[in-house]
């Protein structure tokens, strides 16, 4: 239980902070802290993106590590998107936008899911089901708020 009211703390303190107005988790207008969200699917992990290989796609700079990802991204951005702009499943299931990174993620049916940190990603893999209905009933009210 104290490590669920740190954990809300921090989290809470994080949003403040970076919390985006941007339908699209973006740093310096780069997705997803600048990773290739194809390779999630490809390579099963986080693999970072290059400058050689950007496509603007829903306000943001997407970024890739090969040309076979950026085209693949570029043919239908919808498969391979994160879900939720690629702010935190976990933070939108429980109404709010929150930062993600790279190395806490799940895909669950074809869908790419990112998370706060790995902490966060222990409590959405407990019940993804649940929180997945719940952010899907979420985005459509946060996605373009602060």
């Amino acid at each position: 239980m104290k490590q669920l009211i740190i954990l809300s703390a921090v989290i809470a303190f994080t949003l403040s902070a970076n919390a985006q107005k941007s339908a699209v988790y973006v740093k310096e207008d780069i997705a997803i802290n600048g990773y290739d969200p194809v390779a999630y699917f490809t390579e099963g992990k986080p693999v970072k993106g290059s400058n050689n290989f950007t496509h603007h796609w829903n306000n943001a700079g997407w970024r890739f590590s090969n040309k076979n990802n950026l085209d693949s991204f570029t043919a239908n951005p919808g498969k391979y998107a994160p879900q939720f702009g690629g702010y935190c499943a976990y933070g939108m299931a429980d109404g709010h936008k929150a930062p993600t990174e790279p190395d806490a993620f799940t895909i669950v049916n074809g869908r790419l899911y990112l998370n706060y940190n790995k902490q966060v990603q222990q409590l959405w893999l407990k019940d993804q089901s649940r929180l997945i209905l719940a952010a899907e009933q979420n985005w459509p009210v946060l996605k373009d708020k602060e």
